[in-house]
């Protein structure tokens, strides 16, 4: 294994958090002026339960995406195949209904969100193939939080590991293992 940059990658399915959510959400809204406002940066306010909003965005993007556990199971597969394929260092990975996290290692410093879209469009297609095609299985982006060393490595494949309610889970055997040999302690 031979990793330059960590990332732990988040994103959800299609119409499952949306904006107006009363979790809060990431989205243009209305400043106290009336301009528009994007609270999107770590440790500022976000909006949230915005119901107007929230009725809208169900009306406009129909029927959510949950995941069975077959369709789990394949995009865990692809996921997989995606971070051989690239060259790419999987070191964990879960999917539930809603949501999927990976936990990835990469030579070079390529954009997480090209991270991101690799990862989302070869699961599309290949559930797309397998299970009938579908506009879309994702939201758009998701969460690319980087890694800063390798105990946060070990501390994110355990979050993953961990998940509640997952569909499918994958986890490399060695994570353990390779901190030992680099000399750092999993946090």
């Amino acid at each position: 294994m031979n990793c330059d940059r960590f990332w732990l990658l988040t994103w959800t399915t299609y119409g499952t958090w949306l904006p107006g959510d009363r979790r809060g959400f990431v989205s243009n809204v209305a400043d106290d002026d009336g301009s528009g406002v994007r609270f999107n940066q770590p440790s500022t306010p976000y909006t949230r339960d915005v119901r107007p909003l929230r009725e809208f965005a169900i009306a406009q993007s129909g029927e959510p995406v949950l995941l069975t556990a077959e369709q789990a199971a394949t995009a865990l597969e692809q996921f997989r195949d995606t971070a051989a394929y690239r060259g790419w260092t999987l070191f964990a990975a879960a999917v539930m209904r809603n949501h999927i996290h990976l936990v990835v290692g990469v030579l070079g410093d390529p954009e997480p969100e090209t991270l991101l879209r690799d990862f989302k469009s070869y699961a599309s297609r290949k559930l797309n193939e397998t299970f009938g095609r579908r506009d879309r299985w994702w939201t758009e982006s998701g969460s690319r939080r980087k890694l800063p060393d390798w105990n946060a490595v070990v501390a994110a494949s355990r979050y993953v590991e961990n998940q509640d309610y997952p569909l499918a889970v994958w986890v490399c055997e060695n994570t353990g293992e390779q901190a030992e040999n680099t000399g750092e302690r999993p946090a």
